[in-house]
């Protein structure tokens, strides 16, 4: 283990639990930092950015919602959330402000590993495919793949959030073909779930607002949705 390799930050004000998830990713060769609240976690991060975050909801303080939105930003820092609510709504809402994943407490340590291991993946990717072509052009609308920005000529730049990026830009990879739920549920999150069917249906009805008239994201009966234009920048 480096400083090279990626820093996991985990952050929950239960102690026992704080300190079994670290000794667990440690052991697993992942190199962790904990705190018990957000001082202590803008602390760390202002000492050093880590790669991910595991943030649990409710916390005294300021809770994990809140730090969500004020951390979320192009080239944040992964996040997953965790929660001893477990609702469905509460899923939803973390992954609609911007979290990567979400996971119920008690949870799974291994399923944990895996989730950290799957979101750093992805981000990876996202870092390697942004140095390929900064801007993708379609139709009317440009995508800034560093700013996370979508933009129609003539008006304002429009921030997405993370699920909002990772959706345009499956249909950018695949324009002109329908995708089915599962396969935007797999680019959106990687996981496979009721409460993810849900969010993407509400994700893309964000995505239409904010492309605006004449919007290209078309719904296929039965099979899913489409993305009606050519891309450039590819």
């Amino acid at each position: 283990m480096s400083a090279a390799d990626p820093l996991i930050l985990v952050v929950d004000d239960d102690a026992d639990l704080r300190s079994l998830m670290t000794d667990f990713l440690r052991g697993n060769g992942l190199r962790v930092e904990s705190a018990a609240d957000a001082t202590e976690m803008d602390a760390l991060i202002s000492a050093e950015r880590p790669d991910l975050i595991v943030l649990d909801l409710m916390m005294p303080g300021e809770d994990g919602l809140s730090i969500l939105r004020r951390l979320r930003k192009p080239g944040s820092p992964g996040i997953i959330m965790l929660s001893a609510m477990g609702e469905d709504t509460d899923r939803i809402i973390g992954l609609e402000v911007g979290a990567d994943d979400y996971l119920a407490k008690p949870c799974n340590p291994r399923e944990l590993l895996a989730r950290i291991r799957a979101v750093l993946r992805r981000k990876s990717e996202e870092a390697a495919a942004a140095t390929q072509g900064a801007v993708r052009r379609f139709g009317a609308w440009t995508l800034d793949i560093v700013q996370r920005e979508v933009r129609r000529i003539g008006a304002a730049p429009a921030p997405l959030t993370d699920a909002e990026f990772r959706v345009l830009a499956a249909f950018l990879d695949r324009p002109q073909r329908v995708l089915s739920r599962d396969k935007l549920i797999e680019a959106g999150k990687g996981l496979d779930s009721d409460v993810f069917d849900r969010a993407i249906d509400v994700t893309i009805s964000r995505l239409r607002k904010k492309l605006g008239p004449d919007d290209p994201i078309r719904t296929i009966r039965n099979e899913g949705y489409m993305f009606t234009l050519k891309v450039e920048g590819e």
